[in-house]
């Protein structure tokens, strides 16, 4: 007859850990020089600055993407105001060393604006299975705590339960914006001081339910 006896308990883990991956939402705007209409920095010239420069400071090719095309109206003194583009680019960031030095050499005149729209762990699935091997160990350890105390000793593993649900996206900081305009009246360039990444960490939790044969 197989033996009932048995006990149940629950193994919990948790770890923390700071990504180390951004997500990167830029955008560009062409401009006039001085206000000069006849010196147009085009959107392709600032385009290939932030391209070749995310290329340089390790962001692959396929990382690199457009979001969206805008125009908008040039302030002149003209009539007939030229409309200007402005492009928005969604750009991976895996090195968050080299991130201010690859801001560094795109124009601040051409900067509109950067906000990070989101984050990610490059071993996320890694830090899961680990979290989740500890939680069946710790759940291992509860029912041996509980075993012992009867006098008795703990089996094998009769049923686990996974009961965690490690949703990233909800545990991650929240992206925030910074503005890149630079104005008239604006002596300070904003792309000069480079970002402000402090990315604090996150804490995963794993919880597992498990049934043991108890001896």
């Amino acid at each position: 007859m197989e033996n009932s006896r048995r006990v149940s308990t629950r193994g919990y883990a948790e770890k923390e850990v700071t990504p180390d991956i951004i997500y990167l939402s830029i955008s560009l705007k062409e401009y006039y020089q001085d206000g000069n209409s006849k010196k147009k920095v085009s959107i392709e010239t600032l385009e290939k600055q932030l391209f070749d420069a995310a290329m340089k400071n390790g962001v692959r090719k396929d990382d690199f993407t457009i979001q969206n095309i805008y125009s908008y109206n040039a302030e002149t003194k003209k009539k007939n105001n030229e409309l200007l583009q402005s492009r928005q680019y969604r750009i991976k960031v895996t090195n968050l060393n080299n991130l201010n030095t690859m801001m560094e050499e795109v124009d601040p005149k051409g900067l509109q604006s950067t906000s990070i729209s989101g984050y990610d762990h490059s071993q996320k699935r890694q830090i899961e299975k680990e979290l989740k091997t500890a939680a069946v160990k710790d759940a291992r350890t509860n029912a041996e705590i509980l075993a012992n105390a009867d006098g008795g000793s703990v089996g094998k593993a009769l049923m686990i339960n996974d009961n965690s649900n490690v949703n990233w996206n909800e545990i991650m900081p929240q992206p925030r914006m910074y503005s890149m305009a630079k104005t008239a009246n604006a002596e300070m360039d904003a792309a000069g001081e480079g970002l402000d990444l402090n990315i604090r960490p996150i804490k995963l939790t794993c919880n597992i339910d498990a049934v043991f044969e108890l001896k």
